[in-house]
């Protein structure tokens, strides 16, 4: 009638191992899975520009601005402060420089070299922009400084990411 097959002891114990074993490594690797792919899965709030104040605050003049940023790098969170050289010219375009000198990413300030007025001066190398953060030609950056992406919006200036700056080098 029926075919009785019997299973051996060892028949059953090999069983038994590869199914524990197999049970204990889904419970190791699926938490490990979780890690890798956790980041993906997360959505993203909260807009990727800052409010730095009002665009009447500004004008031909540059004007450093500090502002904080939230930045989340997989599960570390960090609030990091930067800041920002803004103008306005007078048509009322606003332009905020990055003070990340280009040549080797020191700090730059405005109208602090004596011998040269009026210029972003990095001290480290004697690096010179002009105030619309192009290169001067023959000083040691050779790209002009990056630029903010700018928005007004609600009477206030917001400042976004940080995007290559098209101008190209002066003579000065």
């Amino acid at each position: 009638m029926g075919d009785k097959r019997e299973m051996s002891r060892r028949t059953f114990l090999n069983y038994a191992l590869m199914g524990t074993g197999g049970f204990l490594a889904a419970g190791m690797i699926t938490p490990m899975i979780r890690f890798a792919v956790d980041p993906l899965l997360q959505g993203h709030a909260g807009g990727d520009k800052v409010a730095v104040g009002s665009p009447d605050e500004f004008n031909a003049e540059p004007k450093r601005v500090e502002f904080k940023v939230h930045t989340k790098d997989g599960w570390y969170e960090s609030e990091s402060t930067l800041s920002a050289w803004v103008t306005k010219n007078d048509k009322g375009e606003i332009l905020a420089l990055s003070p990340i000198c280009k040549h080797l990413g020191c700090t730059v300030d405005w109208n602090t070299s004596p011998e040269h007025p009026n210029q972003y001066f990095c001290p480290c190398h004697m690096g010179r922009y002009t105030v619309n953060g192009e290169h001067i030609l023959g000083t040691p950056p050779t790209v002009s400084l990056d630029e903010y992406e700018t928005e007004v919006k609600d009477g206030k200036l917001y400042l976004g990411k940080v995007k290559g700056n098209p101008r190209p080098g002066v003579t000065g």
